[in-house]
């Protein structure tokens, strides 16, 4: 059965910002909260500061970006928000676009899909209480996380793309996939992940996960059409070339280089799930229907446009109707 999570849908500045979701989470038949990369307050702390708050609930990272830390903090920063919280932790890593591995290392990765695989076999062997010897080409170290009782943490890569996923079916707990059309997902990157999966000998395949981005379209609420809203959230990802390219695969004519146009291919597509809520029900269930183990409802272009309180209204409508019996 497919499980239903939250996606923080704001980059809190204050705890307080962030306690009315984990509550949520904590309070109704989702199953996690997720947050993805921040540079505002670094999501570890925001987790981590909830937990001291009183709000211990499963959390996810979706995802978080390899250029910022090396494999061991990264272990060890996953691993200590789950001793805080008391809840297993899904650490969903990316290698983030070439332009930002620039910025932050100098130059891009020469080979990403080399760098993924070091780094989430080294935070996975860390994990596991193994002593890791690194031997590069990308990282070379020697390390071993102190011995600690803490709930289980998965390890997670965030794919767009089947080359992505097929290494993910070799090496990683869970897929993460953002803004990725179900039937994309369906007859492109799971048969690439079970490609992987086989060609690792594995017995069993990685957990798949999907950010989806939705929000409804209630009566009164000016706005709230599913393109505009599309635009709104993911503006920033649907003119990044990595996403452009993976939606063009996914059938969205990304041709015209308009962001309305790309906007409603999204749409068309059900990578942005809107409507009212029977639409958006019957929109989510495509991703069920396509073999998606966890729907993470993201609902940041409503909190953008509209505010804290009709995202929460919106996610707590939302998860009722999917998780009904």
């Amino acid at each position: 059965m497919t499980e239903y999570s939250v996606l923080l849908p704001c980059v809190p500045r204050r705890l307080e910002q962030a306690l009315p979701f984990a509550g949520l989470v904590r309070w109704t038949g989702a199953a996690r909260l997720w947050q993805g990369q921040a540079m505002v307050m670094e999501p570890h702390q925001t987790f981590t500061g909830m937990a001291g708050a009183g709000f211990r609930v499963p959390t996810g990272f979706g995802v978080t970006l390899m250029p910022l830390r090396h494999p061991y903090e990264a272990a060890l920063q996953a691993r200590s928000v789950a001793l805080a919280t008391g809840e297993p932790v899904i650490a969903g890593f990316g290698p983030g676009s070439p332009a930002f591995q620039a910025n932050i290392l100098g130059a891009p990765y020469a080979k990403p899909l080399q760098v993924a695989r070091e780094y989430v076999t080294a935070v996975r062997g860390l994990l596991d209480g193994e002593t890791v010897e690194a031997a590069g080409p990308h990282y070379t170290f020697r390390g071993q996380l102190a011995p600690a009782a803490a709930p289980r943490v998965d390890v997670g890569l965030g794919v767009l793309r089947p080359g992505m996923a097929r290494l993910a079916g070799e090496v990683a707990d869970v897929v993460i996939t953002w803004l990725t059309p179900p039937a994309y997902l369906r007859d492109v990157i799971l048969p690439a992940v079970e490609e992987g999966a086989a060609r690792a000998g594995r017995t069993s395949l990685p957990r798949v996960v999907a950010m989806v981005p939705t929000g409804l379209e209630p009566e009164g609420r000016e706005g709230a059409s599913p393109e505009r809203l599309a635009v709104a959230g993911n503006a920033a990802h649907m003119q990044a070339p990595h996403y452009l390219d993976m939606l063009g695969r996914a059938g969205v004519d990304v041709s015209s280089g308009r962001l309305d146009d790309v906007a409603r291919g999204v749409v068309e597509t059900g990578a942005f799930v809107g409507g009212d809520l029977a639409q958006v029900v019957k929109g989510l269930r495509a991703y069920e229907e396509a073999g998606v183990d966890e729907v993470v409802l993201n609902t940041t272009a409503v909190h953008k446009l509209f505010g804290s309180r009709e995202s929460l209204s919106d996610l707590s409508a939302i998860l009722q109707a999917v998780t009904a019996p």
